[in-house]
């Protein structure tokens, strides 16, 4: 089986996890404040949205910046986020703070080892090493219910949906992808999707602060898509980007439910990517591919 094929057949594999998965019980309030998330990649989105769902109690940090700075973890709970649990920045944190939790796939890794305790995910994939997708979603529904308490509804519609409209997306030679509080994390998210499978130019930014730097790199017929539900706000940004000659993306999640935004958001950026790269007749994913760029990836992570 191809990378991309194993990638296609993993975000299918999406739809069962997610009906099935099992939250964590959330932390107390007080729990929380002690709480610092940290990961790195797909995992540093999976902090930064327990972040946001915690309404700013607990906060997500690089771990570098925590290796740097380690007083920001003194008398505080640290949640080390890791697919692998090989990643040596969370290992070196591990053995310097106190109170620490892996959250990994691989609970006899390095990391699970170096923690006090290990939250462990639990999810099938293709057996293919690929673009992560369903990995990533089961760190950040964890992390997620972690604190806040979730229910999970309409997944078959958010994903029929999502691959829908994904169909009709159309990229430029660079691709700038615009979130907002909560979608922030996952135009992250969707730029490393793009980076990985196809290996394309793209940007992640805040809607407002993109308006103020990302803007005056672009040039026209490249494309803008905007995480979020249409409001008179970014109808006004759409609307002098498309006069300027920009391809603007406005997606509907059709769901006011924050968390149900935030799974359709996850399924149109890998949607994007997979049909990006199909186009492309691409039979494995770009980073699998980069040999040479992956080894330096891998020289500085493990």
């Amino acid at each position: 089986m191809s990378t991309i094929s194993a990638f296609e057949k993993e975000i299918r594999m999406q739809l069962n996890f997610v009906q099935n998965f099992v939250p964590q019980r959330p932390l107390s309030t007080l729990k929380q404040k002690r709480a610092v998330f940290c990961g790195t990649g797909d995992s540093f989105v999976s902090a930064q949205l327990a972040e946001v769902f915690s309404g700013f109690r607990t906060r997500a940090f690089d771990p570098l910046d925590l290796l740097k700075n380690k007083r920001l973890v003194k008398n505080h709970d640290l949640y080390l986020i890791s697919i692998s649990g090989n990643t040596i920045s969370n290992i070196k944190l591990a053995k310097a703070a106190k109170n620490t939790v892996a959250v990994t796939a691989n609970p006899q890794s390095r990391l699970g080892k170096s923690c006090k305790r290990t939250i462990p995910l639990r999810y099938q994939n293709s057996g293919i090493f690929t673009a992560g997708s369903i990995s990533f979603l089961a760190s950040a529904l964890t992390c997620i219910s972690l604190v806040s308490k979730i229910k999970i509804r309409n997944v078959s519609k958010l994903y029929k949906r999502a691959k829908n409209q994904s169909q009709r997306v159309r990229l430029g030679s660079k691709v700038f992808l615009l979130g907002n509080l909560y979608t922030f994390p996952i135009a992250m998210f969707g730029a490393a999707k793009l980076y990985e499978v196809p290996g394309i130019d793209a940007h992640y930014e805040r809607i407002e602060q993109f308006a103020h730097m990302g803007l005056f790199s672009a040039k026209k017929g490249d494309t803008v898509i905007i995480f979020e539900e249409k409001n008179n706000h970014n109808a006004q940004l759409a609307r002098h980007l498309r006069k300027y000659g920009m391809h603007v993306v406005q997606i509907q999640p059709n769901s006011k439910n924050i968390l149900e935004k935030i799974l359709f958001f996850t399924f149109v950026s890998e949607f994007i990517a997979l049909n990006q790269a199909k186009k492309k007749n691409q039979k494995e994913c770009f980073f699998v591919k980069a040999k040479k760029l992956r080894s330096v990836s891998s020289s500085m992570i493990y």
